[in-house]
């Protein structure tokens, strides 16, 4: 199984067009199959290949002459020689800069920031796939007044490193140090904060139309992946792009494998070199861009009739030097670019420069193409590119990872649900572009055909599991906490309104320490409790995660959630807490519907924790027993419907009740207390 990446960014895309027979499932499948024929040559003659969630690959893939360790340093061990780079503090000091001088400080910025990840972790393998785009973005645009919006954020810190934060890098994901992801409060060249994805296209429309609105010229420029592209806003607002027509740019950087390995990438392609970087310099081209906005405002004078046929022209015209990939984005009243080689700094830079000289009117998406983990040959030979890496040396690639004391919670829920799967076909498994964070690569391993990734699409996966209840199957909708969030709707009406037997999965939940506010999982237990129906669930440890599992796949009178934290869990006995070891997976006991339970009695004071917060229950009991105090430990399990007899219980006996869990106000500690005198 692969390891689980701490960052909830982890992402895959979704096949494109499968099976459709609408028109625009014909766009889809043409820009599909562009992606296969139209990809730039990535610099040296590289093999890119698929593979599977569950395929070996060896720590390193060299090609002939090619060195271990960081491209143009090698194997190193110590922090690298940066001359040039050093005098690098913000984007200004790129401008004199030759394009000799711009390579180096790439090749340098490369060096230096898998010297910093490998002090701190944090994401890798996306920030290296970036770095030339990095460079070209700050030497042709003016930063902070020209606006960067990147998508998700976690490929941002050569962006840091170029904005004045270098010397902070070795703060990176700790208290008081620099947040993972872009931040507002962190820096005025953080334009937009982000964290989740497929934001960056709707928030950079919006500065550009406030732009316009008050008569400046600064240029607005969105970079998203092709894994973030799968989510449904970043569609809607392109569609709202063509249609208000507004000038901004947006770069498809297009990696190929967005964040962990998925069976749905087409990576098998000859990619095209010098003809495609021929094609996108003249696409880019000023003149033909400025003719076809003169020829636009002439036609629009004209009959209809003739405005049809010269946007026929114009279409075909475009069509003799693109790919068909261009197709979905012209639809959608996008000008194309494309594709580009992401790490040919010298075509990325002419074609910016381009695009920003062009005084015409209209949304541009310049599609380049990258490699993740770029530069770095451990990272090109893993499977999951190095996306989110703990400590590593970097000499070797070894990361540095804490021995377990026990299995992680969601090593535990993969198993458990592989279990279930395993007594009940009807149990299927749904998860939004996160097999690898999620667990379900695992569970794949043993039930491919009941494993549905739909792809950076928490609404659709939310309404296509609560398809598959409709249908009688028993559908386990697995999604981190922090994500739920964006298909909260879908559970309120589509899931919850229905009462359908849906099942909810939610990993992450509770603090998440290094990646920050916007991945906490603070908010669920409040924002699932307040719904009709809805059964809520937190284990205190691995064991109970199982029988919570269990007892989730045999409710069908509704919907139903169970909540668990990232990291490993208690390391309690599976065999004595009543967890069946099924060969494959875990099989757990079936609790009763809203039934707590007393883990130690006393007569003083009364501790009701919920989820793995009760385990701080018991620590503060043994410190209070040492000082005299009586402590009873109740483990509510169940926050809707809440064991009422057992809190009245407990108050009615004890001097003083205290709840404690991890969360945001309305938790354990509202419908505890609202039937209280």
């Amino acid at each position: 199984m692969l390891s689980t990446c701490a960052a909830p960014c982890a992402r895959t895309p979704v096949l494109l067009g499968r099976g459709s027979k609408t028109s625009g499932g014909r766009a889809l499948r043409r820009a599909n199959a562009a992606r296969k024929s139209a990809a730039p040559k990535m610099g040296r003659d590289r093999r890119i290949c698929a593979v599977r969630a569950d395929a070996a690959l060896p720590e390193s893939e060299l090609e002939e002459g090619e060195i271990q360790g960081i491209e143009g340093y090698g194997a190193i061990s110590t922090k690298p020689a940066t001359p040039l780079l050093d005098t690098v503090n913000v984007p200004a000091h790129l401008k004199s800069l030759d394009m000799d001088q711009l390579k180096q400080v790439a090749k340098e910025l490369r060096a230096d920031l898998i010297y910093n990840v490998s002090q701190t972790g944090g994401h890798l393998g996306s920030s290296l796939g970036v770095i030339e785009l990095t460079v070209a973005l700050n030497y042709v645009f003016d930063q902070p007044e020209d606006r960067i919006i990147w998508d998700v954020g976690h490929q941002a810190y050569p962006h840091k490193m170029l904005t004045g934060r270098r010397d902070r890098m070795n703060t990176m994901r700790q208290t008081d140090g620099l947040s993972p992801f872009t931040k507002r409060s962190e820096s005025p060249y953080d334009c937009f904060g982000a964290g989740h994805s497929s934001t960056s296209i709707s928030a950079g429309l919006g500065m550009a139309v406030a732009r316009d609105m008050q008569g400046k010229s600064n240029h607005v420029i969105s970079i998203i992946g092709d894994g973030a592209i799968t989510g449904g806003m970043a569609y809607e607002a392109m569609n709202n792009a063509g249609y208000l027509d507004t000038n901004m740019i947006i770069v498809l950087n297009d990696n190929q494998q967005v964040s962990l390995p998925t069976q749905y990438n087409a990576l098998n392609q000859d990619p095209v070199g010098a003809l495609s970087s021929t094609f996108a310099r003249l696409q880019s081209s000023k003149p033909l861009r400025e003719l076809r906005e003169s020829a636009k405002a002439i036609t629009k004078t004209m009959p209809v009739p003739v405005q049809e046929v010269t946007a026929k022209v114009d279409e075909y015209a475009r069509g003799m030097i693109s790919g068909s990939g261009s197709t979905l984005f012209e639809e959608l009243g996008l000008y194309y670019i494309g594709t580009v080689d992401g790490h040919n700094l010298e075509d990325l830079v002419a074609i910016l420069q381009e695009v920003k000289a062009t005084r015409s009117v209209g949304p541009v998406l310049i599609h380049i193409v990258t490699e993740k983990g770029r530069g770095y040959s451990y990272a090109e030979g893993a499977q999951d590119k190095y996306h989110g890496v703990s400590r590593f040396d970097v000499a070797t690639g070894k990361q540095k990872k804490p021995a377990a004391r026990a299995p992680t919670y969601t090593q535990v829920f993969a198993d458990a649900l592989v279990g279930e799967a395993g007594k009940d076909d009807k149990v299927v498994a749904v998860h939004a572009a996160m097999g690898g964070g999620t667990g379900l690569n695992h569970f794949e391993k043993y039930y491919a055909d009941r494993t549905f990734d739909v792809g950076i699409a928490e609404q659709h996966a939310v309404t296509f599991a609560a398809g598959l209840a409709v249908e009688g199957l028993k559908p386990m909708c697995t999604i981190y906490s922090t994500f739920l969030q964006r298909g909260w709707d879908q559970v309120v009406h589509d899931v919850a309104l229905q009462k359908l037997p849906v099942r909810f999965a939610m990993d992450r939940a509770g603090l998440v320490g290094e990646d920050g506010p916007t991945h906490a999982g603070a908010y669920d237990v409040t924002f699932m409790a307040c719904l009709p129906d809805m059964v809520v669930m937190a284990p205190s440890n691995e064991a109970e995660l199982c029988h919570m599992m269990a007892t989730s796949i045999a409710y069908d009178e509704g919907p139903s959630c169970v909540r668990y934290p990232r990291g490993a869990g208690v390391g309690v006995d599976m065999e004595a807490e009543g967890v069946v070891f099924a060969n494959p997976g875990y099989e757990g006991k079936v609790l009763p519907i809203g039934k707590g339970r007393i883990l130690e009695q006393g007569t003083d004071v009364a501790l009701l924790g919920y989820g793995t917060c009760t385990n701080r229950c018991l620590e503060a009991a043994a410190t209070l027993r040492e000082m005299g105090v009586s402590v009873t430990v109740a483990d509510a399990r169940f926050c809707k419907p809440l064991d009422t007899e057992l809190v009245r219980d407990l108050a009615k006996n004890h001097g003083a009740l205290v709840t404690v869990e991890e969360g945001s106000i309305g938790g354990v500690a509202a419908p505890g207390f609202q039937f209280l005198p």
